[in-house]
């Protein structure tokens, strides 16, 4: 594939990312950001987002396998991550942070977690 191809490419994929509400208006930000001194602005922190967001679902994956479940501890991780997901323009993610903070506020993982398994095999 050609240089041309590979940016339609990349165009199209990240329009659908827009167009399913995966990303919102901040990601854009983000690219005005980006300029000829930093070239790889948006690329270094998405890479520092996954980093970031794999550390943290590791942690709240240690948290929701203990007993009892630390809720305070699990909102905190939470609340981190929905941050760090708001601050790159994730938006579906960001979404379910906020509905998951709900269910540990009621002390309720495993109701969330359950509500999450039809969409696992439907999106």
């Amino acid at each position: 594939m050609d240089g041309y191809g590979m940016q339609n490419q990349i165009a199209c994929i990240r329009r659908s990312l827009f167009d399913q509400g995966y990303l919102d208006e901040q990601f854009i930000q983000l690219e005005e950001l980006q300029d000829d001194t930093n070239p790889n602005f948006v690329q270094e922190i998405v890479t520092l987002f996954y980093t970031d967001s794999a550390r943290l679902i590791q942690n709240i994956e240690l948290t929701l396998n203990s007993r009892p479940i630390n809720f305070s501890k699990l909102d905190d991780y939470m609340h981190q991550f929905k941050g760090s997901s708001s601050s790159i323009g994730a938006k579906k993610v960001t979404s379910e942070c906020a509905v998951f903070r709900q269910y540990c506020a009621a002390g309720n993982a495993e109701a969330y977690i359950s509500s999450l398994l039809p969409h696992i095999y439907t999106d």
